[in-house]
């Protein structure tokens, strides 16, 4: 299923704040949010907004790297998620899909990862039907969440 960051928000919880990268699915009315860290929020966020600060960070060193090794990053595939043992949410899986000179190759990334490599390339993003089902939520619980721009103060 095709997919969008449609927003990097911070939402509160029992153990503060917590950002969250909020995809669109093409043809739906749910979205997946996908919980990550303040650093990987900050650097996506960057992405979308194609800012330039100057030095590179971390995603945009890997992908001056690539690029010099002649690759490109074709798409990002949010393909899983790992339950964990007591039952309560888990951890997503992506697949970074990498054209090389030496052809196609498959890495297993982070989502968060993946999805701030995107952001700076506008590489397409897919999410499995098994993820958009087993993780789908109401669109209008994020839209009322601060912008993570509007929280980190140094975006």
């Amino acid at each position: 299923m095709h997919a969008s960051i449609d927003a990097v928000r911070v939402a509160g919880t029992p153990q503060g704040p917590v950002p969250v990268v909020v995809l669109a699915v093409e043809g739906e009315d749910d979205v997946v949010p996908i919980f990550i860290g303040f650093n990987e929020a900050t650097s996506i966020a960057r992405g979308l907004e194609a800012e330039d600060i100057g030095r590179p960070l971390t995603h945009d060193l890997l992908l001056d790297v690539m690029e010099e090794l002649g690759s490109r990053i074709d798409r990002v595939v949010v393909s899983e998620i790992e339950t964990r043992e007591d039952g309560q949410g888990g951890t997503y899986i992506a697949d970074l899909h990498v054209e090389t000179p030496r052809g196609e190759t498959v890495i297993d990334a982070r989502p968060s990862d993946s999805l701030a490599l995107a952001a700076r390339t506008n590489a397409s993003i897919e999410v499995t039907e098994e993820v958009f089902e087993d993780s789908r939520d109401d669109s209008e619980k994020f839209e009322q969440l601060e912008d993570i721009r509007n929280v980190s103060g140094d975006l």
